[in-house]
């Protein structure tokens, strides 16, 4: 299911103020109109991937962790 160009704007005001970062971007994927990605100052942080169930469209915020980058304790 493809992004809209206003579902795009919505989904990163959403995430901005969810937040509280105004560093925050999406944009759409070329190989994948169903997901748009999520930078943060620029950097890849994660995908959003629409769904609709029942005529309900949702947003899955899919973001992925490396354990190379987790702090040591």
């Amino acid at each position: 299911m493809e992004f809209k160009p206003e579902e795009v704007i919505k989904v990163q005001a959403y995430m901005r103020n969810t937040f509280g970062n105004p560093n925050i971007a999406v944009r759409p994927r070329a190989q994948d109109p169903g997901s748009i990605e999520v930078l943060l100052k620029g950097e890849f942080i994660g995908l959003v991937f629409k769904d609709e169930d029942e005529g309900e469209i949702s947003y899955d915020f899919n973001m992925s962790i490396l354990d190379i980058d987790l702090p040591s304790v």
